[in-house]
Order: structure tokens, then sequence, then C-alpha cells
């Protein structure tokens, strides 16, 4: 019995690429867009991490951790570019990355949310960490059902005999 399931599970994370799991074709505006327009692409995608560029170039992401934090309650005119509330030059991962470093990357950085870039630089997918939840819970059911209590969890009455 060498190959355990939790073997097969993390070798796939290690080997499946992340453009299998992302999203082809993210929301993304210009660069100098006013902040009204970029906050209505947000909305028609019920709050989706917005990508910001020129063309298919990579120059800021603007996510609703960013608009939570300078824009909501500040009183911002919202004919400002979105350039000044975004996050600039935000870190990426190639599309040809992993899941395994997805993860990591998600994981070391705290985000939550991570744009892909193909060979040439462009923008080619957005990795949500939902995106990653849903395929591994997907992916492998047994393993999550199987999951052992966490410690700090009660169960409202004792199970078994």
């Amino acid at each position: 019995m060498g190959n355990t399931t939790a073997t097969v599970s993390r070798m796939e994370l290690r080997t499946q690429r992340v453009r299998v799991v992302a999203r082809p074709e993210p929301p993304i505006v210009a660069s100098g867009t006013p902040l009204r327009d970029a906050l209505k692409v947000m909305r028609q995608g019920r709050g989706e991490t917005l990508l910001v560029g020129n063309g298919r170039q990579l120059s800021g992401i603007l996510t609703e951790r960013d608009v939570l934090n300078r824009v909501i309650g500040r009183g911002v005119q919202e004919d400002r570019p979105v350039d000044e509330f975004m996050t600039s030059e935000p870190d990426t991962l190639s599309a040809g990355a992993t899941l395994f470093e997805a993860m990591s990357m998600m994981d070391s950085g705290g985000y939550r949310n991570l744009p892909l870039i193909d060979d040439t630089g462009n923008v080619c997918g957005l990795l949500r960490q939902q995106d990653l939840l849903d395929y591994v819970a997907e992916a492998f059911p047994q393993e999550i059902l199987n999951l052992p209590p966490r410690p700090h969890q009660l169960m409202e009455e004792p199970e078994g005999a």
C-alpha cells in the first residue's frame, strides 16, 4: 500500500497547473479609469477582484480589501483614477505554476487573489482562493469529508455508541 490517497493528493497538487483552475478572462480596466467605472465593473462581478492595466500588461489590482480600506467612508470623489486606490505592481504567478506553488504563495503573502502572467508578461488569468478551495473540495471529496474535527470544536452530542 505505498500509494495512499494522501500521497496521490499531494502529488496532484504538486503537478496540476494553476491555469486549469484559474479564471481565464479576469475583469480588467485600463489604467486611469475613473474609480466610479471600476467600482461598477466590480459590482457587476459581485465584488470580484479587478485588474488594472495597459492592454494586457498589469499595473495594479483593486481588491475588496482595497475598497474597504481606501474608499468606503473616506469621502472619495469617484471621478479620481482607479490607480490612486489600487495596489500597484502586485505579486503575480506564472500560468505554468503548480497549485502547490500557488497555495504556498497565497499563504506566505496573505493573498486571496493572484494574477496569472504568461511567458510574454501579459495577464492570462486570475487565481482566487475560492477557486483553489473549490478544486480541492471537488477533486478530493473523501479527504475533505474525513478530516478530523478541529481541536477547539465541541460536538453537541457524543458520537458513537
